[in-house]
């Protein structure tokens, strides 16, 4: 990344005695999309709020356009926050609230009106919901003129938080897709902090996951998907199997065998083995669409465990199953295509395969 809109490095925050974030580095380059992810309290938010401008770092140095943020105020940054509550004026009409940045801005009337119709067009919606109110608004609608009131005034860094969460499943799949081509129409960074893993992979240029106020791992969403960093970052990212393995290194990468297939082995390519690999605890990572039911029609080279169907879950377009093997602790959990032919029932023994030279092997 050759000149990053934003570079933030070795940020600390302590709340009293409490650290929030424990020397964050992350950079986000003009134009991008970054999502970032991770369990409750494990600083996303307050991140967020440091590249705002609502808070201050305790150590660290943050720039954002090549300069420092250092005790610049947010209303004085190249960035705009769309907040998780909207925080919509109830009292100002839409065009009033959308117009509410360049009015602080000074800028002429006739210019705020002629951005106001701009974004208006921009969000598809209708002129006559200018003299609109919020309360007459509905949630996708607000959602709209929120966006369209942090967009008018052109920042360089658009931050949301959480903005979709409060939205019924349609509609924020519709939203989703609209800030997509936004954000591609646009060309401003946006910095996007979600609980919802699928709105980051389906959204995002890079993934940044946190816990505890560490950055754990930053990649593409296929990077945090199939190659994570560590257990942490797989099970945090969608649904996944580890199968205990025991691993040696060879010339040309890892040969594993597993006391769930005896007498089985199979050799692991460099790339399909985490770079952290140690000598305890490593496992196979198995997404569970890579996982099917094995009738008469075993394949070479295709490990099979031998379990019973504990439940379904039948999701339209898949169904998921959960299969208890003996050995393993945790169900394991399959993807199949969806159909109306259920392949097998609760209670019913079956038997599972997968190529182990397409799973990723990992430690703790």
């Amino acid at each position: 990344m050759v000149s990053p809109i934003i570079d933030a490095a070795r940020i600390v925050k302590d709340y009293g005695s409490a650290r929030a974030l424990h020397g964050v580095s992350l950079q986000v380059g003009a134009g991008e999309f970054v999502a970032l992810v991770g369990p409750s309290g494990c600083g996303k938010t307050t991140l967020l709020k440091i590249l705002a401008g609502f808070e201050e770092p305790t150590d660290g140095r943050l720039e954002i356009e090549g300069k420092d943020m250092r005790g610049v105020p947010a209303a004085s940054r190249p960035t705009r926050m769309v907040f998780q509550k909207l925080a919509l004026f109830p009292h100002k009409t839409v065009a009033e609230n959308i117009g509410f940045p360049l009015k602080l801005q000074k800028v002429p009337v006739a210019e705020t009106k002629d951005r106001v119709r701009g974004m208006l067009d921009l969000m598809h919606l209708r002129p006559d919901y200018l003299q609109r109110y919020p309360a007459q608004l509905s949630g996708g609608e607000q959602q709209r003129v929120a966006l369209a009131r942090a967009l008018v005034s052109r920042p360089g860094v658009l931050l949301l938080d959480e903005p979709m969460s409060a939205l019924d499943a349609k509609l924020k799949k519709s939203l989703q897709a609209e800030l997509k081509k936004l954000h591609r129409e646009l060309g401003t960074s946006f910095v996007l902090v979600t609980h919802d893993l699928e709105e980051a992979m389906m959204l995002a240029d890079r993934i940044c996951v946190m816990r505890g106020g560490h950055v754990v791992q930053v990649g593409t969403p296929a990077d945090i998907y199939y190659r994570p960093a560590n257990m942490f970052v797989a099970g945090f990212i969608g649904e996944t199997n580890f199968l205990p393995v025991a691993a040696v290194l060879t010339a040309s990468g890892v040969q594993v065998t597993s006391p769930l297939t005896p007498g089985a082995s199979a050799e692991i390519a460099t790339e399909h083995v985490a770079p952290s690999l140690s000598e305890k605890g490593t496992a196979l990572l198995v997404r569970p669409e890579s996982i099917r039911i094995v009738r008469n029609d075993a394949k070479a080279g295709e490990w099979t465990l031998e379990g019973v169907v504990e439940e379904y879950f039948i999701k339209g377009s898949s169904t998921q199953y959960r299969i208890r093997v003996p050995g393993l602790e945790a169900a394991v959990i399959v993807d199949l295509a969806g159909s109306i032919v259920l392949p097998a029932r609760v209670g019913e023994t079956v038997r599972i395969g997968f190529d182990p030279t397409q799973a990723f092997l990992l430690s703790e």
